[in-house]
């Protein structure tokens, strides 16, 4: 697949007024065909933004890139309209006026997707963008509508034992509510067919996007697939945003959707 980057092409701005209250609401943007749309919620995220669009314009696969600034402050949203915004081609930014969580930031997201396929890329630098071949590949072969990156199919890497312990907890109770063979539940690498996602009613404000996304794909009789990915963790010195508090409302987002009709 080639690399679409025309230097000189504007990137559009787009400015949010609200959260949409469902993902597949009327409205959203017609998607091309074998387009993947990098969706990539950011909040507070400058010190490794650089590096992170570089990585993800290398990779090699037809794509845009979609940024939803959730409010950032310290130089974020700065750094997006002076460096990026209408200076990188393929790049489009969403600017939310208030930060609101990276579950509301995605759903913001979803109806301006314009690929036939989208993937949630966090800002920061533990995922490989490089993988995005690996989680297209069944969408594209058409044996999956949803393809997860896991990051444990061949054991753990180095990591806080709590992060290890949620983890371990998450995937084991998508295997025993829901019946899938699930090793990675709680992965930034989700990737679909644009219009199955769209199809899902979300809710999640934070990071319950995952255990949402997750519990309602599966009570719709879809297949989640898994693919292997590289994973290189970072600490809350480093950014991490992610708080126990978030571990708890994902074991409760997963019970609450066991039973959950819609």
């Amino acid at each position: 697949m080639m690399l679409l980057r025309r230097p000189g092409q504007a990137a559009p701005l787009t400015m949010v007024e609200h959260v949409p209250q469902k993902s597949g609401e009327p409205g959203a943007e017609p998607t091309e065909e074998g387009l993947l749309t990098v969706l990539m919620p950011v909040f507070n995220e400058r010190a490794s933004l650089d590096a992170i669009l570089e990585r993800v314009l290398a990779s090699p696969v037809k794509k845009e890139v979609l940024i939803v600034d959730d409010g950032s402050t310290g130089g974020t949203t700065e750094y997006l309209k002076e460096q990026v915004e209408g200076k990188v081609a393929n790049v489009r930014v969403v600017y939310l006026k208030e930060n609101r969580g990276k579950g509301a930031a995605i759903r913001s997201g979803i109806p301006l997707v314009r690929g036939e396929y989208v993937v949630v890329q966090d800002g920061d630098l533990e995922y490989d963008p490089g993988d995005y071949v690996k989680l297209m590949e069944p969408l594209v072969a058409g044996r999956s509508e949803i393809v997860y990156g896991t990051r444990f199919r061949f054991g753990y890497p180095p990591m806080r034992w709590a992060n290890r312990l949620i983890n371990i907890i998450l995937a084991g109770m998508v295997r025993i509510l829901y019946g899938a063979p699930m090793t990675d539940e709680a992965t930034c690498y989700k990737a679909f067919r644009t219009e199955t996602l769209r199809s899902i009613p979300l809710t999640c404000r934070r990071f319950e996007f995952c255990p949402e996304v997750t519990a309602k794909a599966l009570r719709r009789g879809h297949t989640i697939l898994e693919v292997p990915i590289t994973y290189q963790a970072r600490t809350h010195r480093e950014g991490k945003k992610i708080r126990w508090t978030d571990g708890v409302a994902a074991i409760w987002t997963l019970l609450k959707y066991r039973f959950w009709r819609g």
